[in-house]
């Protein structure tokens, strides 16, 4: 398991057909890997990628059990961070089923928005649209379409490798 301490990183997953969709881009604060504690014979499930300099703090299988066996609290956390885990996936998979494409792009936006700046007006993300995309699941000519709609709004300003948001209130409106 890793305690992310600073960077940022994207945690992907190869599709059959050879493509990559990333699930998420964590940053300072978060953990990574925790399931593979978990179980003994756990596999990778998901491919976690520095998008800056990163340096994290890794807890082995090992360390994990001699703290578990000290720290009998240390359960109900790690039982929490699962609870999370399979919530979140929850609101993926409905979403990806029932919310339409435009307002998923958005939303991932809003998310890397509050996850690199707060949530602040003039956040800037430096992810490309097609990293959006995919974070959206969707094309990247579809989230050129909603980003240059956004643009246009007002609500963002698109450069090259990255977005600047001046309005997340507004955004926020149509992600709704």
């Amino acid at each position: 398991m890793h305690a992310l301490l600073s960077g940022h990183v994207s945690v992907s997953v190869t599709t059959p057909l050879g493509d990559t969709v990333i699930f998420a881009v964590l940053g300072p604060g978060a953990l990574f890997g925790e399931l593979s504690l978990l179980s003994p014979d756990a596999t990778r499930s998901a491919t976690v990628t520095a998008l800056e300099p990163a340096e994290t703090l890794a807890v082995s299988r090992e360390r994990l059990m001699a703290l578990r066996a000290s720290e009998p609290a240390l359960d109900r956390f790690l039982l929490d961070l699962v609870a999370d885990y399979v919530r979140r996936q929850d609101v993926r998979l409905l979403e990806a089923l029932y919310v339409p494409a435009d307002k998923r792009v958005l939303r991932r936006l809003l998310a890397l928005v509050r996850e690199y700046g707060g949530g602040a007006p003039g956040t800037t993300v430096p992810l490309t649209q097609e990293v959006l995309a995919t974070m959206a699941g969707t094309t990247r000519p579809t989230a050129n379409q909603v980003l240059r709609s956004a643009q246009e709004a007002g609500l963002l300003a698109l450069e090259r490798g990255r977005l600047t948001v001046l309005d997340p209130a507004g955004l926020a409106r149509r992600a709704r």
